[in-house]
């Protein structure tokens, strides 16, 4: 019986704690292996990045044809995965759990500390070949935005164009899927070496950064999303947990938004009374650009990894992460091993060392859990949100107005 990828990564982490304990320093020498496994993730990013972002935002349609719900759907969206990101990063600079790890860098950090006119103008690029090789991920992720909404404008013209980008997105991502079976070997490398080095001194700042990351998803999925959805959606909060319940324990136990996408919007329709034609346009939406959860996570991530090295992270900086952690979150619903890909971006953006992420891939499957039910949760939300602004009268809304 084949394990699945998570089971095997599971493994491959109690067996690289095991293997760093008994080598100790010697642990250094696989390190090579989780090296390569690091560097087949950074070779695939600037690919996938344009791919996974033009045919995503190609698969949107026509954005002048949206209206006034792709319009009231995008702002809800954009909103809700900083207002979820801006939590994360407040709460890692108050609990600091990266703080006293100590893991050391052998990297000049005065080299990844851009000032403030670098990181506005590095969103546009100037030469976009230059930015490439250069993995300068905001200029790819705004050049890919752009060059989507431009396709789909076009239209029939750029069909051509379209079916190339559509195709290769198709290509990485079964790259991709070939690199994350590597994942156990580069896991087991990198946390060998890092327990080898440190010993089970990582553990306790590993429990922080998962009690961070929690909370962090419990304050945007249990207050500012019920708060959003009875201001803005007149939905009573707790009806609607109860009405979306299996949705949120499907995309608990399976960590996946798109197999929980029937569910979601069975439960919407069936019981929270919104219309088929908002929760089908919504819902799929939702499921590629909403990553309330992953957007967290991926910043709280970052951080953490920042503060274990020992790297002081400037205010823009943060705000580069708070920027590239959400639009990064655009294409991961169609990414295998989405956390970890996107994680990649985010670091990259800030100049990070990426062997950081052996750490955190240490709890990834259950945070993984947590924050998809979040991002089905968030979804959801919107949904309501949006069907009460169009002038839909829901379930819950109809349960609060007194009987005539």
């Amino acid at each position: 019986m084949k394990l699945k990828i998570h089971t095997q990564i599971l493994i491959a982490i109690i067996s690289g704690v095991a293997a760093g304990l008994l080598l100790g320093e010697k642990a250094k020498h696989v390190k090579i292996v989780g090296d390569l496994f690091i560097r087949l993730l950074r070779m695939i990013i600037i690919p996938l990045i344009m791919a996974s972002m033009v045919a995503g935002v190609v698969s949107i349609g026509n954005i002048r044809n949206l209206g006034k719900i792709g319009l009231r759907t995008f702002v809800y969206y954009m909103a809700t995965t900083l207002l979820a990101v801006g939590v994360g990063l407040i709460l890692v600079n108050v609990l600091k759990p990266g703080a006293g790890v100590e893991l050391g860098m052998e990297t000049n950090v005065e080299a990844v500390t851009p000032s403030v006119v670098s990181i506005v103008t590095d969103i546009v690029p100037k030469n976009l070949f230059k930015s490439m090789a250069e993995d300068k991920v905001l200029s790819i992720i705004f050049f890919s935005l752009l060059l989507g909404v431009a396709l789909s404008s076009v239209g029939e013209k750029a069909k051509p164009l379209v079916t190339l980008f559509e195709a290769l997105n198709a290509v990485m991502l079964r790259i991709t899927d070939w690199i994350m079976r590597l994942a156990p070997l580069g896991v087991f490398a990198l946390m060998a070496c890092t327990i080898g080095q440190m010993g089970l001194a990582v553990i306790k700042p590993l429990a922080v950064y998962m009690a961070t990351v929690v909370l962090g998803l419990g304050i945007h999925a249990f207050i500012t999303l019920p708060i959003l959805l009875s201001v803005f959606g007149r939905y009573s909060p707790a009806r609607f947990i109860k009405d979306m319940f299996s949705a949120v324990a499907t995309a608990f136990s399976t960590a996946s938004s798109a197999a929980t996408l029937p569910i979601t919007m069975d439960c919407l329709e069936k019981k929270a009374g919104v219309s088929n034609k908002i929760a089908s346009f919504v819902l799929p939406l939702g499921a590629t650009v909403n990553m309330d959860g992953t957007a967290l996570y991926e910043a709280v991530a970052a951080m953490f990894i920042a503060q274990a090295y020992g790297i002081d992270l400037t205010l823009w900086q943060q705000l580069v992460i708070m920027l590239t952690a959400t639009l990064a979150s655009i294409g991961a619903a169609a990414i295998p091993g989405a956390g970890l890909v996107t994680m990649v971006i985010v670091l990259k953006a800030v100049g990070l060392p990426l062997e950081g992420i052996g750490m955190v891939l240490a709890v990834d499957r259950l945070l993984d859990m947590c924050r998809t039910s979040v991002n089905v949760w968030g979804d959801a939300c919107g949904a309501a949100v949006v069907a009460r602004l169009e002038g839909e009268e829901l379930a819950g809304n109809r349960s609060c107005q007194p009987k005539l």
